[in-house]
């Protein structure tokens, strides 16, 4: 399943994953050899952001923007703006059916080495004003090789809500991180501090060019 969202950008490609069976524990360690592959496990980290393919849609002057990074399209939005203060929406929406995403309570570095957390963090001249919320329940998985669970979304898309308020006008950015894995076909690269940019002035807040 394809992100739901209408687009005038080409369907990515299918983004590269690790196969599941036999995966143990050593496997996401020996991962890390992996890293200037093509593939690697849910432990691994993406490409600094400028050597990836990923593309944003969004002008200086709109209030939403998207892009489409290791499998999966992440959509921005700012809602309800006013007197310095809204609400940022992130929409993260795997590429294919059957993927899932990790809690936004999981620790930066997973479980066990297993996972990267789902991250919507603004910084710079945009703060959080208060508690993060999202759309879909938490639910626990067992890895083969990992002693813990596994804290996870269900598959498919996942939305994240965060009152945000501007402390002065310039320059903010809102730090996007995740990685999505499907218990069959294996995990896509993780994505850690993708970072997007955005303006806030007298005349509100927009989106940058990332």
């Amino acid at each position: 399943m394809r992100h739901p969202m209408a687009s005038t950008h080409p369907a990515p490609h299918p983004a590269p994953r690790l196969p599941r069976a036999a995966r143990t524990r050593f496997a996401w360690a020996a991962a890390a050899l992996l890293a200037t592959a093509s593939l690697t496990g849910c432990g691994q980290e993406s490409a600094p952001p400028h050597a990836t393919s990923a593309t944003a849609t969004a002008t200086a002057a709109e209030t939403d923007t998207e892009f489409n990074e290791n499998g999966v399209t992440v959509r921005l939005s700012v809602a309800d703006w006013k007197s310095d203060a809204g609400t940022l929406v992130a929409t993260f929406t795997p590429d294919e059916a059957g993927f899932h995403l990790y809690s936004t309570a999981l620790p930066a570095e997973g479980v066990e080495g297993v996972g990267r957390p789902t991250e919507v963090r603004p910084v710079g001249s945009v703060a959080t004003a208060g508690e993060m919320t999202v759309d879909k329940p938490v639910k626990s998985i067992t890895v083969p090789g990992v002693r813990a669970a596994v804290p996870v979304y269900p598959d498919g898309p996942v939305t994240v809500t965060v009152p945000i308020r501007a402390t002065a006008p310039g320059e903010a950015k809102v730090l996007i991180g995740y990685a999505s894995c499907s218990s069959t076909e294996g995990c896509t690269i993780p994505v850690a501090d993708r970072a997007v940019s955005l303006r806030t002035g007298e005349h509100g807040l927009s989106f940058g060019t990332s």
